[in-house]
């Protein structure tokens, strides 16, 4: 009974990211309430079958680590983006590649982590966050095209929400708080219902049991462009998930080598991979839960793994799925605010330590963001380019990332030979 509620503390602990990735990406791409149910569902199934990948440990895959696995947020933007220009099918088309490619490199991303320090993947994710916010300000008004956009309504119920969780975070500790998004949905939802603004017509509609399907939305198609954001995506993610696993190491006091690296990246790379095919989404380490178990002091297997197969079984149940698509578009507003802002804050976080050591690193960073920020405002920048060349230029995140990339290399990788130092100015002048 005691491992089973620790196991429950776990999957509240990532249960709202994991619930809040598919209605947000959903809601976007105006699925019906069946399909949004579908894709709530199948997530968060598949967040379970990734976490027991990463759990169980063999010759192939799998790092042996407490570690839960839930659907990164950095991927949330992109998805949005590739599926407003090219559809649902192209997001899981790039899903499948990146999936492959991680698999690929999975034995040699211990080199490649070189050309992603933190100031690229801190630049990367801080971009990603920045363009999520105009998302989470349309939801809170009602959600882009609504007829009541912007009422006092929504705006009370989103503020209500986001204060909700404020409040959480000020004065609770602990689990209360690690949940405090999802309590916060929780009460924002509750509220809109006592005021009659919740249909509860997709619960009684859903089934109580289904069985997944492959390709539940079309067969994939595949876009360069895409393919190449989202791979772009599953890197930082990797780089990310690296973190978790060294941290992860010193808590269980487990010393980690090339080779358990290797395999943790090969269950990330099956984790994507099965993702695109069940039209689920990527995978990563949840670092909220290793937060969890720094507080418990919990850190044993088989209470994640428990994790994972409750993670399966809730996903295999659409009226549980069912329950979370009837938050209002508002209340999902208030608490993406700070989601997305943790994104950026987490962004920030990586930087901090590296934009104060040296002026290229600030310039990196400033350019960097720029560009970003600057096609994500203005895409029709670069149209006159090949559309060979446009892979690199149609998507901010994109431009973003292989800015940072590039300087990085220009100015952190690339010797600097000078044949005399140059005398100051001054010391010029004193001479």
């Amino acid at each position: 009974m005691k491992t089973a509620t620790l196991s429950l503390q776990h999957l509240l602990a990532m249960y709202a990211g994991a619930i809040l990735v598919p209605l947000i990406v959903g809601q976007s791409l105006g699925l019906t309430s069946e399909q949004l149910t579908y894709l709530v569902g199948i997530d968060i199934m598949m967040s379970g079958v990734a976490t027991i990948l990463q759990v169980v440990r063999n010759r192939f895959f799998g790092i042996g680590l407490p570690i839960v696995l839930g659907c990164t947020f950095t991927a949330v933007g992109p998805m949005i983006a590739i599926g407003g220009e090219y559809g649902i099918s192209a997001i899981y088309g790039s899903i499948i590649i990146s999936g492959i490619v991680v698999l690929l490199i999975s034995r040699f991303f211990g080199k490649l982590v070189r050309f992603f320090p933190p100031v690229v993947t801190g630049t990367v994710v801080t971009i990603i966050g920045i363009t999520l916010i105009p998302v989470a300000i349309h939801n809170m008004g009602g959600g882009e095209g609504a007829s009541d956009f912007g009422s006092m309504t929504n705006i009370s119920l989103a503020f209500g929400t986001l204060l909700f969780i404020i409040l959480l975070y000020r004065f609770s500790k602990g689990f209360i708080r690690s949940i405090a998004i999802l309590l916060g949905l929780a009460a924002g939802t509750i509220t809109a219902a006592l005021m009659g603004m919740v249909d509860f017509a997709a619960v009684g509609d859903a089934s109580y049991v289904h069985m997944v399907k492959p390709f539940y939305f079309g067969m994939p198609t595949f876009e360069w462009s895409a393919i190449v954001t989202m791979t772009l995506v599953a890197i930082v993610s990797l780089v990310e998930s690296t973190g978790v696993y060294f941290a992860l190491g010193d808590i269980t006091e487990k010393e980690l080598h090339e080779d358990d690296l290797t395999r943790g990246y090969r269950a990330e790379g099956l984790a994507v991979l099965l993702g695109g095919i069940f039209n689920a989404f990527p995978y990563t380490a949840f670092s909220q839960n290793v937060g969890l178990m720094q507080m418990t002091g919990v850190k044993s297997l088989r209470v994640i793994l428990i994790t994972g197969f409750m993670l399966v079984t809730l996903g295999l149940v659409p009226k549980i799925a069912a329950i979370t698509t009837i938050i209002p578009t508002s209340v999902l507003g208030g608490a993406m605010v700070a989601m997305f802002g943790m994104v950026i804050a987490q962004g920030i976080k990586m930087l901090s330590t590296v934009i104060t050591e040296s002026a290229e690193n600030a310039m990196i960073v400033a350019c960097s963001v720029g560009m970003g920020m600057g096609v994500t405002v203005v895409p029709e920048l670069f149209k006159q380019f090949p559309s060979s060349v446009q892979i690199l230029t149609s998507n901010g995140i994109v431009a973003g990332s292989v800015t940072a990339i590039a300087l990085n290399i220009v100015f952190n990788m690339t010797p600097v030979r000078l044949n005399q130092k140059q005398p100051s100015p001054v010391h010029q002048e004193s001479a």
